[in-house]
């Protein structure tokens, strides 16, 4: 069906996301939309920057947490919310549910970053910590569900994140409409599954690429092998990029995304870096990886795409960077 996905009960539709751009609008940033001459040279095209690296929390993901947090209704917002996440997801979520009143709740891997916890606190985040293990983090987040009363609502794989992701794609198009194609770094998927919707109801001729690092490659072997894979044992710098494709994003990325393009850890880095130097923006590894993407030998062999917008995704770097190291 162009313009929705229906998917486990749900359908995503380009109508919810225009719905969802309504009702963010005024609460998060607009980001603005940057070229850089070198980066043009460099790419053999023209490349748009959607910077969500500027958003509110420093990542996309308050797009979704917003939507979320404000499309709950009266009774069950005032029982707060609650997620799962050592991240970006995490300090979205606890400002959107502050800024509407009501707790939030996260369930955080006690080796996430202390910056990250100290974040969620910031903006007024209860904060749980567990095990490190997926059943650890299961199991903490129905226990505060159980105790609080309050509604999970997952990093990725929900309706109103996704809608509420693909508003990023809606102002890029609004600002740059004749754009060749869009590309987005992936990880749980929901910020590519939102923009794929977007882009390609929009314009259905417009391609739509994911890019991860080839650590974490489960959506291009899910994409491959024509069926879903789960991620194992990720290794990048790009920590936001380690969680697999869900139920409701695979589908998507399946069949609106045409091809995910791996790059590698040197590529990650000489991108970051890249950015930082020409564009004096600071972005994190995840957003990298879509620029290193793009500059790839694989990217640029592709034919009839004369210009490309990247969604940076994000700019929360802490340092030493996630491998140990000191950067880029």
């Amino acid at each position: 069906m162009m313009g929705g996905w229906a998917v486990s009960g749900y359908t995503i539709s380009l109508a919810d996301i225009l719905a969802a751009a309504d009702r963010v609008r005024g609460i998060i940033h607009r980001t603005p939309v940057l070229t850089c001459s070198t980066i043009h040279q460099l790419a053999h095209r023209s490349v748009m920057f959607k910077c969500e690296n500027l958003q509110k929390t420093g990542s996309f993901k308050y797009r979704g947490a917003t939507n979320a947090v404000r499309r709950l209704g009266a009774n069950p917002a005032a029982a707060g919310v609650v997620t799962h996440s050592s991240g970006n997801h995490a300090q979205a979520l606890a400002l959107a549910a502050r800024e509407c009143g009501i707790p939030a709740t996260v369930v955080m891997p006690k080796t996430a970053s202390p910056i990250k916890q100290a974040a969620v606190r910031g903006y007024g985040g209860a904060v749980i910590l567990c095990e490190p293990t997926l059943e650890a983090r299961d199991r903490a987040a129905a226990e505060a569900v159980a105790r609080t009363g309050g509604t999970l609502i997952p990093p990725f794989d929900h309706p109103d994140i996704i809608a509420g992701q693909g508003t990023a794609a809606i102002e890029l198009l609004e600002e740059y409409p004749r754009l060749d194609a869009v590309i987005a770094p992936v990880g749980g998927g929901g910020l590519l599954s939102g923009v794929a919707i977007a882009a390609t109801s929009l314009r259905p001729s417009l391609r739509v690429f994911g890019a991860e690092p080839l650590g974490a490659d489960d959506a291009a072997r899910s994409k491959a092998a024509g069926h879903w894979l789960p991620q194992t044992g990720p290794r990048t710098i790009a920590d936001g990029l380690l969680t697999s494709l869900g139920q409701l994003t695979w589908p998507i990325v399946r069949d609106r995304v045409e091809a995910i393009l791996t790059v590698s850890e040197e590529e990650i880095r000489a991108a970051m870096r890249l950015i930082w130097e020409r564009m004096k923006l600071v972005i994190e590894p995840s957003a990298a990886v879509a620029v290193a993407a793009v500059l790839s030998e694989s990217f640029q062999k592709l034919s009839n795409i004369q210009s490309v917008g990247i969604i940076l995704s994000g700019g929360n770097v802490a340092f030493p960077f996630p491998d140990g190291s000191d950067g880029p």
